[in-house]
């Protein structure tokens, strides 16, 4: 048979296998490049291409170096050294990450871990799991910073350095938020962390509420970690891609990495490619050599879907004028907000109460509300109905943070006039 006889019966059964395939061919979702679209630029723009060839037309680098970009324009937000920055993975998996590299318990010596009573369920998910991996209990290597004085959860500073010292000896890490994400109370963090060092503990931050809304200088308060998510005040959504820091003096490559000695130099991490020196990322080689920094803690390739979406909200806060400019209009806002409250009538007073701390260094661009039991059902159903959205947490609190970015005065006093009808509502109809 001829090549040209061969080829045609060939692509015949081809074409009768596709005809009999009893799964509908979906070809038609998918744009697939024509040859034409390969030896154009534009695949090169929006392919696989982008990897390694600059996207045009476009701010951003090659998909290559686009995590190193957003890490470049996160860093003054958290003000940290850009080496010091990785965008990567979300929030629990960078808690992990960070906690499998520096909690490392003696059962003998320094084991406990110090978190808040009342962390996010996921933060506590995290310490209970870990300490349970080193074969540990929670009843006796978790330690729960609580407040004698206080019913909603608000501590200070003065609670948590009483609980390091008195668990000095035995502590090894303590994971605490920059801003706890129920009451809105805005931490003490260099106070804190200089207090921990002075007793040979790490420290760990959970920014998730606290990145984008409060001034943070992470490297020369000597913060040892941290992470955050990008879903808040940093205009993402859930599941949007998080963050980490890494101080340099706990990021550095101390020796030059060797093929026979590829583990030293370093500190042990879970690792993966993208961890990997960028200039051998791609050759494939079994020999993990870090990069210098938070970027040698990352695991994946990162969305690129999700780098660019941060990168054009990282522009935002560029054109704001960072986030100083930001936190004095989000001072002014707030407060603004907290005078509305406070100038309703009695009636409606008697029926919430705000839980966040008063003072403007204690909080950020949030006011928690306690509501009377039975309320919030009813209140959140009727802010709905009047196109006011703000965030509940059961049982009773709904969390209004006025961001910014791109609320107004005005739209602090639409709330406050439609939260005040809700309450009535609310409680008339319990």
């Amino acid at each position: 048979m001829s090549s040209a006889g061969q080829d045609f019966s060939l692509r015949d059964r081809a074409k009768a296998l596709d005809s009999e395939d009893a799964l509908p061919s979906l070809h038609h979702e998918f744009v697939i490049p024509t040859k034409a679209d390969i030896a154009s630029k534009r695949l090169a723009r929006e392919g696989v291409q982008g990897h390694f060839k600059p996207l045009e037309d476009s701010p951003l680098p090659t998909w290559l170096d686009a995590d190193e970009k957003a890490a470049q324009m996160i860093a003054p937000i958290v003000g940290a050294e850009s080496s010091e920055v990785a965008v990567m993975q979300t929030l629990t998996g960078n808690l992990h990450l960070l906690l499998s590299s520096f909690y490392h318990p003696d059962p003998k010596g320094k084991h406990k871990i110090i978190l808040e009573s009342k962390a996010f369920p996921s933060d506590h998910f995290a310490v209970e799991t870990q300490i349970r991996h080193h074969g540990l209990s929670t009843a006796t290597s978790m330690v729960l910073v609580e407040s004698p004085f206080s019913t909603d959860n608000v501590f200070s500073t003065y609670d948590i350095q009483s609980l390091i010292s008195k668990h000095a000896n035995d502590t090894a890490l303590i994971l605490l938020p920059g801003i706890q994400y129920y009451t809105g109370q805005l931490l003490d963090i260099p106070t804190i962390t200089a207090y921990a060092h002075k007793h040979e503990i790490f420290v760990i931050w959970d920014l998730a509420h606290a990145v984008g809304n409060v001034p943070l200088s992470l490297h020369d308060w000597d913060v040892d970690a941290a992470a955050w998510c990008s879903y808040k005040y940093l205009n993402g959504g859930p599941g949007c891609i998080g963050g980490m820091f890494v101080h340099t003096r706990n990021s550095q490559v101390t020796k030059a990495i060797t093929e026979e000695k590829a583990e030293e130099g370093y500190t042990n991490r879970f690792a993966g490619w993208w961890g990997n020196d960028k200039s051998t990322r791609f050759v494939m080689a079994t020999k993990f050599h870090p990069v210098k920094g938070a970027a040698g803690f990352q695991l994946s390739n990162p969305s690129i879907l999700d780098i660019t979406s941060l990168c054009a909200s990282l522009e935002v806060f560029e054109l704001a004028g960072g986030v100083l400019a930001l936190r004095q209009k989000s001072v002014r806002l707030t407060q603004y907000l907290e005078d509305l409250l406070k100038d309703m009538s009695e009636q409606s007073k008697a029926l919430f109460r705000i839980i966040t701390p008063t003072d403007p260094t204690q909080r950020g661009a949030q006011l928690s509300l306690l509501l009377s039991d039975g309320l919030l059902d009813g209140v959140m159903k009727e802010l709905e109905a009047r196109a006011v959205i703000v965030d509940e947490r059961k049982p009773n609190v709904i969390r209004v943070a006025p961001a910014p970015l791109y609320n107004t005065f005005g739209d602090c006093l639409d709330f406050v006039e439609a939260f005040e009808v809700a309450l009535q509502a609310a409680n008339k109809a319990k």
